[in-house]
């Protein structure tokens, strides 16, 4: 009864925009949410900006400022900004889509939970954790009562808390949460997805944290397997598993098989990326600690110094060197650049446009998203 009830208030509210905007403005605006989200699957960020600043003033024009696809509009638009570290434009977007989304849709909508999810993204990337926990603790209460326990999108809440926990060292409580999203995207999508991929990174990551390397490891291999093989050699959560992995070698000073993933994993978050992208001065510190280490003390420091200029020009993260045990960059959690980078064509409009899943879907059929189904896949999160 719920699940109807806030259908039909999201319905009403839909009809009023659909009715109070042209047709020529409603296609108009899916071709700019159908551009927004091509170009953003190929990388080219600020591109993709331009073309949501476009479709977020048509929006506002024809459909009214307080309408969900404004909302919509607003999530995509700010998620482009925090995959960029471009924090503090991404937050008064997304605090207007969540504000929007409550008056239009009701508090406990899994849309509202979505828009939560995705400000709590933010502040854990901004290390603000206080700030987050209780979003993210809100977003899956809320996904929980509206999809059942074992929705993907509910998992992508646990998952979400647990790497927010991790990242704070409180790894009793991350762990079983962990292993619950893991447990779920497996059974609801399939080994092979990536979202499984992204858990079983994150698992490792706290392992790695608490010196389990032994377990660690085959979880991150299992990880770099199944992204190369979904998302293709080049994708940035493909630099994302290397990355790590190499990380779990460097701690346990096996250097020469941690040198080369760190250096493909460079290689691929600059072209994927942009050379000034927070990823990339992640990479940069952590293969000049390694250097470091390794007594190349000249590459180090020039390593080092591209990455303070990166940190310098305000692209977000925090400078210094990576202490060696903490590999960053988890997927979908509160320190990865993309909660929508590491996800098939439908995970990533989740995260971008902070939809939940059933929303997608009727976004589909209404043909709003029509043609990204084949598109190729794109994360946390959603």
């Amino acid at each position: 009864m719920l699940l109807v009830a806030m259908r039909v208030v999201q319905a009403a509210a839909l009809l009023a925009g659909a009715l109070a905007c042209t047709g020529s403005d409603e296609r108009t605006w899916k071709g700019l949410a159908q551009r927004t989200a091509a170009l953003t699957e190929e990388g080219r960020y600020e591109e993709a900006v331009g073309v949501g600043q476009q479709a977020l003033e048509l929006a506002e024009r024809s459909f009214g400022p307080e309408h969900p696809d404004v909302a919509t509009s607003l999530n995509r638009l700010a998620g482009l900004y925090r995959v960029q570290g471009r924090y503090g434009e991404a937050a008064p977007l997304y605090q207007r889509a969540l504000a929007i989304r409550e008056k239009a849709l009701g508090p406990e909508h899994p849309d509202v939970g979505a828009s939560l999810n995705n400000l709590a993204l933010l502040y854990g990337a901004q290390g603000r954790y206080g700030e987050a926990e209780p979003l993210y603790q809100r977003a899956l209460a809320i996904r929980e009562k509206a999809l059942g326990p074992e929705h993907p999108d509910v998992g992508r809440s646990v998952n979400n808390l647990a790497e927010l926990y991790r990242v704070q060292g409180r790894y009793g409580e991350a762990e079983p949460l962990h292993q619950r999203a893991l447990a779920i995207w497996e059974k609801a999508l399939g080994p092979e997805h990536p979202d499984v991929g992204a858990s079983l990174n994150n698992l490792a990551l706290l392992y790695q944290d608490q010196g389990r390397y032994g377990e660690a490891e085959p979880l991150h291999q299992r990880a770099l397997a199944i992204v190369e093989k979904a998302l293709g050699p080049e994708h940035p959560n493909v630099a994302t598993s290397l990355h790590n992995l190499a990380g779990l070698y460097r701690v346990q000073g096996r250097y020469g098989e941690a040198a080369p993933l760190y250096q493909r994993a460079l290689a691929i978050r600059e072209t994927a990326l942009g050379p000034e992208h927070p990823n990339v001065a992640d990479t940069l510190e952590n293969l000049a600690g390694l250097y470091r280490e390794l007594g190349r003390a000249e590459e180090a420091a020039a390593l080092a110094e591209r990455a303070r200029l990166i940190r310098q020009r305000g692209q977000g993260g925090s400078g210094g060197d990576a202490a060696p045990h903490r590999s960053r960059g988890g997927w979908a959690g509160p320190r990865g650049s993309a909660p929508d980078l590491g996800q098939h064509s439908a995970e990533l409009l989740q995260e971008l446009l902070g939809l939940s899943s059933a929303r997608i879907q009727e976004l589909r059929a209404a043909g709003v998203i029509d043609g990204l189904d084949g598109a190729s896949p794109e994360p946390t999160s959603g």
